[in-house]
């Protein structure tokens, strides 16, 4: 089931003619059902603020947007077929890729360089290191992409995570949890826990945040995904989507808080202090790395990835098998030049 640049561009070929809205600048275009990996938040409110400034249309789709529930959930429901592209955390993505080799999924970009899973606890608690965590209880929810890959930051990190308990929360229950000492840790992305944490008086400098990255997980962060079978029939609206994905990615790059006020227009109930400081977590932490700054965004290393792979495979206990071209395709990428971060 490769996808070949040759024959993409054919089927890209043929299907521009054939599809309506397409470079023909007619008013009806193609619509893509696209799934962001968790509530509207600052580090996602790129896709919304692209869709404001016509960034898809100009790339010639009519994008529907919708809130996500974990990127646990959203593999699922792109194999499932709600959703056509979607944005999750990649590792959960290879998780399911590894269970479900006949689902077809496949990435198509990748504009997350770093991981922002962690593993946070109270700063002046009991748990300062990894080890520390066998014995305690934490909370998520089962969807939680840093709960779904717990498994691979202990077996990195030399402990033991069959002796962790957990208690399986509603999401916007997790940080209370931890906030009323009703759980003694919690996991998820950083943007999340860490600014949802604060929102609730629990400031940065009380938290103690184990990154799974600092602890021999050198895995890849937020990615764009379908299936291979929606790709095949629909490349040039994969394309669309990760090239309007990308220019609406620069854009908040370039303008923040002109995202985070597109948000604001989106969400009127957005807390902009917090959002903008989410979505400034999320640049400084998992997108604008010395590698993006030097080769552009979903500029993947082959070697890197396959660590990756083997890394979330081992932790449950699945002989390492897939290798990039099983997970990550490039075709779908605008040339070099249109990925680069602004000054």
């Amino acid at each position: 089931m490769s996808l070949s640049r040759r024959q993409l561009s054919l089927a890209a070929g043929a299907s521009l003619l054939a599809t309506p809205g397409i470079g023909h600048g007619q008013a009806a275009l193609p619509r893509v059902k696209y799934q962001v990996d968790w509530a509207f938040q600052g580090p996602n409110a790129f896709m919304l603020y692209g869709r404001q400034r016509n960034f898809f249309r100009d790339a010639g789709i009519d994008i529907q947007i919708d809130r996500g529930f974990g990127s646990g959930r959203v593999p699922i429901d792109v194999a499932g077929g709600a959703y056509e592209v979607a944005q999750a955390d990649i590792n959960p993505v290879i998780k399911f890729i590894a269970e479900n080799p006949n689902a077809g999924l496949v990435v198509v970009g990748v504009f997350g360089d770093r991981s922002l899973l962690c593993a946070t606890v109270r700063a002046d608690g009991p748990i300062r290191t990894p080890k520390d965590f066998e014995g305690r209880t934490l909370a998520a929810p089962d969807s939680d992409a840093g709960r779904q890959i717990f498994p691979a930051f202990a077996r990195a990190a030399g402990f033991d995570a069959s002796k962790v308990n957990w208690l399986t929360v509603r999401p916007e229950l997790r940080e209370p949890m931890l906030v009323q000492g009703r759980a003694e840790g919690i996991t998820g992305a950083a943007t999340s826990t860490g600014m949802s944490l604060k929102a609730l008086g629990m400031d940065w400098p009380q938290q103690r945040i184990l990154w799974y990255r600092d602890f021999g997980l050198p895995l890849y962060g937020t990615c764009w995904l379908t299936t291979r079978d929606y790709a095949r029939r629909n490349p040039e609206l994969v394309r669309a989507v990760v090239r309007g994905g990308i220019r609406s990615l620069q854009a908040a790059y370039a303008d923040p808080a002109a995202c985070i006020a597109g948000l604001k227009a989106a969400e009127p109930l957005t807390d902009v202090a917090i959002e903008a400081e989410r979505q400034e977590v999320s640049f400084r932490e998992q997108i604008a790395s010395p590698h993006v700054t030097a080769n552009g965004l979903s500029s993947v290393v082959p070697s890197r990835f396959q660590l990756g792979l083997a890394a979330v495979e081992e932790a449950y206990g699945m002989t390492p098998k897939l290798k990039p071209e099983d997970v990550y395709t490039d075709a779908f990428l605008p040339p070099t030049a249109e990925r680069r971060l602004p000054a």
